[in-house]
């Protein structure tokens, strides 16, 4: 690969002028992605890969997968979003995250053809992973929907399987209002011919996948919350039983164990002839930052931001920690169905407190804590994460449980404050 001469000046210009993209919103279709693509070369050709897309547990379901699959022995690339401290998180190969040079010489390769197709930030992020795949010459690629399905970018590719984790409310302003509108739009990845692998559903959801199989002529496989057994957990993780074998995932909440059991079987699909040892060890060894995330003793960040996920953090925590009682440090983005979250936490909490982060991409703290009491309940606005944190502190000195929650936007601001490293984003 050809390096060029890299300054911090000329990095810094070219990452701004990639979230610059972002003035032209959020495009749903696929046309631009095409055309975008077909300039630089369809890196896309020749590629395998698997798609997944759902409402919770997606990225967590596709580090799994990724984490399965290296384990026995393959070079594997995921592209996930949003990223928690870096933009280069969102695309890696084997662990490592794309490098600043590799972005540099993309943008300056592509600058034209993003500019003639007009292309928004999250068209130009798929078509830079998919060219990055093929310049490391992965095995395979797991590719995580950034939004809905059927039209979101990445939804060029032709997969060898299709995933779906379980779908609930979110995105309601641009998905659709109910629950089945939104299912419609996620089973858009369905394509005929690639084997869908799917999360237990409520019972609508279920039967408009099933049509939806149908009518593209391929099969489906349903992974019931009845296969999944002996489920237990604590702060270190979870270990159950499926299809006769145990796992243990580093990752807190029965949850947890459902989005495990939903890779495994997909990676089976994908690939049957890779051996238990790899599925059971690939598991365990999963890295997936910012999903209960332990950061101090008693204080846990989570980037749950919708009702069904931030319901799975507490109801988490709340077991393994049932006599204390739990803190809440909040944020939100301005997208998102407040009424709904709100319920998930609003009797539960014995003290909230809201704020924002320092880039302003979120909901003011004293306009969220107005919105919160107007819904019935007490919070107490701070200025920023840290005084947020150093209250919480105090509160967990007299025996609290502490959760941060609702945003991937302020994870670099929690683990400067708890002096967390993230400075290589290996996963």
């Amino acid at each position: 690969m050809t390096y060029l001469t890299l300054t911090f000046s000329d990095l810094s210009s070219l990452i701004q002028s990639l979230y610059s993209l972002q003035r032209h919103g959020i495009k749903l279709g696929l046309e631009h992605t095409y055309q975008l693509l077909e300039a630089i070369g369809d890196p896309q050709d020749g590629l395998r890969f698997i798609h997944v897309a759902g409402t919770n547990g997606k990225g967590s379901t596709c580090a799994m997968i990724y984490s399965i699959l290296r384990a026995s022995g393959q070079k594997v690339g995921l592209y996930t979003s949003p990223h928690l401290c870096r933009f280069n998180e969102r695309i890696r190969v084997d662990g490592s995250p794309i490098d600043d040079q590799e972005i540099m010489i993309f943008m300056n390769k592509a600058k034209n053809d993003i500019k003639q197709t007009k292309s928004t930030f999250f068209e130009t992020t798929t078509a830079m992973a998919l060219d990055h795949f093929k310049n490391h010459e992965v095995d395979v690629a797991v590719i995580e929907t950034g939004l809905g399905g059927r039209l979101d970018s990445t939804n060029v590719i032709n997969p060898d399987l299709s995933v779906i984790t379980p779908i609930s409310l979110d995105h309601k302003d641009i998905l659709g209002d109910d629950i089945i509108k939104i299912a419609k739009e996620k089973a858009g990845i369905i394509k005929a011919g690639v084997p869908l692998i799917c999360a237990e559903q409520e019972k609508d959801v279920e039967e408009l996948l099933k049509k939806k199989v149908n009518q593209v002529n391929t099969e489906i496989q349903m992974i019931k919350t009845s296969m999944i057994q002996e489920i237990a957990f604590d702060k270190n993780g979870c270990h159950f039983s499926f299809e006769g074998e145990l796992y243990q995932v580093p990752l807190a909440g029965n949850h947890q164990a459902h989005n495990a059991a939903l890779a495994v079987n997909s990676v089976k699909k994908y690939d049957s002839s890779i051996k238990t040892i790899s599925l059971q060890t690939g598991i365990k060894n999963v890295k997936w930052p910012g999903r209960l995330e332990q950061v101090s003793k008693y204080i846990y960040y989570d980037v749950a931001h919708n009702q069904a996920g931030i319901s799975f953090a507490i109801k988490t925590i709340k077991t393994i920690y049932p006599s204390r009682p739990l803190i809440g440090l909040f944020c939100l983005k301005n997208d998102k169905e407040f009424d709904l979250i709100v319920k998930s936490f609003q009797y539960i909490m014995h003290k909230v407190y809201v704020a924002t982060d320092k880039k302003g991409f979120l909901i003011d703290p004293y306009q969220l804590s107005e919105l919160l009491e107007m819904a019935g309940c007490k919070s107490k606005p701070v200025d920023t994460i840290s005084s947020g944190i150093a209250r919480m502190k105090l509160k967990i000195n007299q025996g609290g449980i502490g959760l941060i929650f609702g945003s991937h936007y302020i994870a670099e601001e929690v683990y400067e404050e708890f002096e967390i490293s993230f400075e290589t984003g290996q996963i």
